[in-house]
């Protein structure tokens, strides 16, 4: 019975959180109307889809308040971040040419070079940062400062040009009570009137607090499931709560797809996952060590840990490999090869959680901790 309630709560988040980011996208689209294509995904989208992996390893670190709740946090984030960078692209490729919007979609070069490298360098930076046996502030702090220099270099290098960016502007209408138990915030917000400044706030503030409630829940929801099937929180995380916070991604990704801004689809999910790795991983774990001293963690950790940020590594290097040399358009291929890379991923997080004895599972396994253990070694500090 544990099971199915834990299962089904998780459903519940994800429906909140999907209703909740919902606003979060008209209020950021509004706020960063006068930023160009590409730019706009990366940055105000990818942060705003992005709030429920902070919120849960927010969560994760300050109720769980040890080890696990730093293994579910990263868990949590890195299982994102493979999440947005294969069923994201996936979901809007097929869509656009199952819909015959396209029998392909062209991304321009510079988005994939910009954000894939960036993407790269930043999860390098998680495998240098996030070693040892022990984490402090200066570990979550270094990872917010490289998102703060990323976040900058792409408002600096927009430059100048034509801004062609369309929002809406007025929400469905209507009598706000009803529009509150459907979970149009948008409308409890606006009413029949047009967005502006002062309501994009407002319309933010709702939006987070929704999205902060339902990640709380999730929390408890993965914490159950891991009990109650005897699979560690750690697990959970990368497989359950990281597919329930990329809903938003997902849905954001797929609706600027729809639109023929492609460009924006992907940076929005490149850009997430950039996020994910630096922010919303490392303001928790600044904000918790500052707080209640370093996180010790036990050799199985970091062993998870470990694999979990090569295997992260790897495939994002494989995924932009596949839109690098995508020269004539990225086509159904490439999305049934990113499905196939992430089912694989899924059937090892859940390979490594089992307690049976799978070949497979742990060759694989020493192979990613040796490779973890190279790196752990070049470590400076």
């Amino acid at each position: 019975m544990t099971i199915i309630s834990s299962l089904g709560l998780i459903l519940i988040t994800c429906i909140i959180i999907w209703r909740a980011c919902d606003g979060f996208e008209m209020a950021s689209n509004y706020l960063g109307r006068n930023m160009k294509e590409g730019i706009k995904g990366a940055t105000i989208n990818a942060i705003g889809s992005s709030l429920p992996e902070l919120f849960t390893t927010l969560f994760f670190l300050f109720v769980l308040k040890d080890k696990d709740g730093f293994s579910g946090g990263i868990g949590t984030t890195a299982g994102s971040a493979v999440f947005n960078a294969m069923i994201i692209p996936a979901v809007v490729i097929l869509a656009v040419i199952g819909k015959g919007i396209s029998p392909k979609i062209e991304i321009s070069r510079k988005v994939i070079l910009r954000d894939g490298i960036s993407l790269i360098i930043a999860e390098l930076a998680l495998i240098f940062v996030i070693t040892g046996p022990s984490l402090n502030w200066i570990h979550g702090l270094i990872l917010m400062v490289l998102y703060f220099i990323y976040v900058a270099y792409m408002l600096i290098s927009q430059g100048a040009g034509d801004i062609e960016n369309d929002y809406e502007d007025t929400a469905d209408g209507g009598n706000r009570a009803v529009a509150f138990f459907k979970g149009d915030l948008s409308t409890v917000v606006l009413g029949d009137s047009k967005i502006n400044k002062v309501k994009a706030f407002g319309l933010l503030i709702l939006s987070v607090f929704f999205i902060g409630m339902a990640c709380f829940w999730l929390v408890e929801a993965c914490e159950q499931f891991g009990t109650a099937i005897g699979m560690p929180i750690y697990f959970v995380s990368v497989v359950l709560a990281s597919a329930a916070t990329s809903v938003p991604d997902t849905i954001i990704s797929y609706k600027d797809a729809m639109k023929g801004n492609y460009d924006d689809a992907v940076a929005n999910a490149l850009g997430s996952n950039i996020f994910d790795v630096c922010f919303a991983l490392g303001l928790p774990l600044f904000l918790f060590t500052l707080i209640y001293g370093p996180i010790e963690m036990s050799s199985e950790t970091i062993e998870n840990v470990g694999q979990l940020r090569v295997l992260l590594l790897i495939s994002t290097i494989i995924v932009f490999l596949i839109f690098v040399f995508a020269k004539h358009g990225i086509k159904k291929l490439h999305a049934k090869l990113l499905l196939l890379l992430y089912v694989l991923f899924v059937a090892y997080s859940i390979g490594k959680g089992v307690s049976y004895d799978i070949p497979v599972i742990n060759e694989i396994s020493q192979l990613l901790s040796m490779i973890s253990h190279w790196f752990s070694s070049i470590v400076w500090f």
